[in-house]
């Protein structure tokens, strides 16, 4: 959430990042309410302030007559604040409200563009394979090799869930194992497992709400919302907190199954495991100082990229344009790995420098050595998405017979198997 100080003193900004981000935003509403907000509160102080004086004029009044004429005047200036009260509530609600929907600034270094063509590649990692045979799609060899089932997955749960078997469910908790083991081990990660359902006040923290509201899935009974992704959950695991400096930068991993709609997705990236109503996610997290903050989404990003590099995947880094960038982020590379079935590269991972704007949903602080209270910039990037880079070995490693290869890294997390017949 944006400081509702720099809206009004500098609305120009916004206006221009809005601007750059190819979206509206009601800045004029906020500040018109924003002014009307001031003007109660001042109006209130005022008839507070006539209370007090009347009260002391009370105390030595001598008169009888008169101390009930100054008492009379106190309680009808006391209905007047208790009128004024409802409406700063309304004014304070609608404010907040209109605050929340407006998405985050660009940081200046993001590029002009208003969807994916104005990204700008930052770098390539391997090269694709090559094959003396046409590569199938992972939709084709994962119902082959009898480790997908799409069709049993429909019956239980209609369009987009899959049923893994056998090697493919090992395959998938392979990789689970293997992310943390890396993430932990040898880029210092914390492993959190956090609650798959959370409530809104959480889902308002991470951004997801009210914005997102029809993408995500949700028990209206218990107010609970289940988690899109584990970065729902984090960017609120501090909220209402004030956290020590000793303790930043806290880097945190946690694995989690994510849920989502995805109401407004069609074509091919609806076919087999690529977007998936119910799929798992290992998410990297991290609170920071401010001063650490871009030296820090740097290294993240590094930390996602070595899973695909471990796993032998070529891949690609795009910074993503203004216009492009997810709403909660203030900058955001994307990591898009080869797909030879599609014959393209598609993501696999975000990671996101959101600064403080998470911090102000969730009223998330820490004291630095100064004493002042301050809001952490928070980071995020999956590490990977465990599906999309399921379906990235099944294509990246299919063989003419058939078979696929399991890469090295995988081996010990699946007895020691070599391929998936």
């Amino acid at each position: 959430m944006l400081d509702i100080r720099l809206l009004r003193d500098n609305p120009e900004l916004v206006r221009d990042a809005m601007r750059r981000r190819h979206q509206e935003a009601p800045i004029d509403e906020i500040l018109e309410l924003d002014r009307r907000r001031r003007e109660l509160l001042t109006e209130t102080d005022t008839l507070k302030a006539e209370v007090n004086s009347l009260s002391r004029q009370v105390g030595k009044a001598a008169d009888a007559d008169e101390r009930e004429k100054l008492k009379t005047q106190s309680r009808e200036i006391g209905e007047r604040v208790k009128a004024i009260e409802p409406q700063v509530a309304a004014v304070e609600a609608r404010q907040r409200d209109l605050l929340l929907r407006i998405p985050n600034l660009p940081m200046s270094d993001v590029p002009e563009g208003a969807d994916e063509q104005g990204n700008v590649l930052v770098r390539k990692w391997g090269e694709p394979p090559q094959f003396d045979f046409t590569p199938q799609a992972h939709w084709d060899i994962g119902p082959r090799l009898g480790i997908m089932d799409f069709e049993r997955a429909a019956k239980l749960s209609g369009s987009r869930f899959t049923v893994l078997r056998g090697q493919g469910a090992q395959l998938e908790l392979a990789l689970i194992n293997f992310m943390v083991d890396l993430h932990t081990r040898e880029h210092g990660y914390e492993l959190i497992w956090p609650p798959y359902l959370i409530t809104e006040e959480s889902m308002i923290g991470s951004g997801q709400l009210p914005k997102f509201e029809d993408g995500l899935y949700s028990d209206k009974r218990d107010g609970l919302y289940l988690i899109p992704t584990a970065e729902s959950a984090l960017a609120s695991l501090y909220s209402g907190e004030i956290m020590a400096e000793a303790d930043l930068p806290m880097k945190l991993v946690a694995y989690t199954p994510s849920f989502r709609r995805e109401s407004g997705s069609s074509g091919q990236d609806v076919r087999g495991y690529l977007r998936q109503h119910q799929f798992s996610k290992v998410e990297l997290f991290a609170f920071t100082k401010p001063e650490e903050s871009v030296a820090l989404h740097e290294a993240l990003t590094r930390h996602a990229e070595r899973v695909l590099q471990e796993l032998g995947l070529a891949y690609r880094t795009m910074l993503l344009c203004a216009g492009d960038m997810g709403f909660a982020a203030a900058k955001t590379y994307d990591l898009e790995v080869w797909l030879p079935g599609q014959n393209n590269y598609r993501e696999i991972s975000s990671c996101s420098n959101v600064e403080d704007y998470q911090a102000r949903r969730s009223n998330t602080r820490y004291r630095d050595a100064n004493g002042k209270v301050r809001f952490p910039h928070m980071l995020n990037g999956s590490g990977l998405a465990v599906g999309r880079t399921l379906l990235a070995i099944l294509e990246n490693y299919q063989q003419a017979d058939g078979t696929v290869v399991i890469p090295e890294k995988l081996r010990p997390y699946m007895g020691g198997a070599e391929v998936i017949k």
